[in-house]
């Protein structure tokens, strides 16, 4: 009989842990298995079923490595089940100031992949946590080095593919075990006071023509 599973919130990750009791479990086509021997890490185990020694003595821990995880930075999606998927405080994360002095409220999307299940159980005591403090600590560095016009205008791509890449290196560095696939900035606004007054003085100015140039009339000596 296929082991009965439990869900446990491991590592801020929803993982299965396999019943403890039983000798077979299956591991879903998007998922590997970790198992422990006495607490130990034994092996990885691909999709499929498998054997595994019972009454505690083996424990598998089954990932969704597959699976495209995200993590919101300023708003959340109804229905969301992950506690880190979330702002954790609101919209003080969403709030940085650039490299003239302006504020902006950033509102971003990271989204990432669990490249090595046993790093992300084992290395890190909460990489998903760790993650969420990567992200913001490296969204305010490259907001930081550009102007106010740059973040809101014609740097968002820039500023994607740099935060993207400065992410990658400190999940690495950090050896959490998460691949990042992409980082998306969903809205970029000046901080609700100054809204109206930023939205007035970047509209563009039209400019009343002279009668004469309306009709063409050129007057020359």
């Amino acid at each position: 009989m296929v082991a009965r599973a439990e869900w446990i919130v491991l590592a801020g990750l929803a993982l299965v842990v396999v019943g403890a009791w039983s000798a077979y479990y299956t591991v879903p086509s998007d998922s590997v298995a970790v198992v422990q021997r006495f607490g130990k890490y034994l092996k990885d185990v691909p999709p499929g079923l498998h054997f595994k020694l019972p009454m505690g003595i083996d424990v598998a821990t089954i990932g969704p490595v597959k699976r495209q995880l995200k993590q919101e930075f300023g708003f959340v999606t109804p229905g969301a089940s992950d506690p880190y998927q979330t702002s954790r405080d609101g919209k003080r994360e969403t709030q940085m100031v650039t490299g003239d002095l302006n504020a902006v409220l950033v509102e971003w999307v990271v989204q990432y992949r669990i490249s090595d299940p046993v790093k992300f159980l084992f290395d890190v005591r909460e990489p998903r946590g760790t993650l969420r403090d990567v992200s913001e600590s490296v969204m305010r560095e490259v907001v930081g080095d550009r102007t106010v016009d740059e973040v809101i205008t014609i740097g968002r791509q820039e500023i994607e593919t740099e935060a993207l890449t400065k992410m990658q290196a400190l999940s690495t560095k950090y050896a959490m075990g998460i691949s990042i696939d992409q980082v998306q900035l969903k809205n970029i606004n000046p901080p609700e006071p100054v809204q109206a007054s930023f939205t007035r003085s970047t509209r563009p100015i039209r400019r009343k023509r002279s009668s004469s140039t309306r009709r063409g009339a050129i007057t020359t000596k």
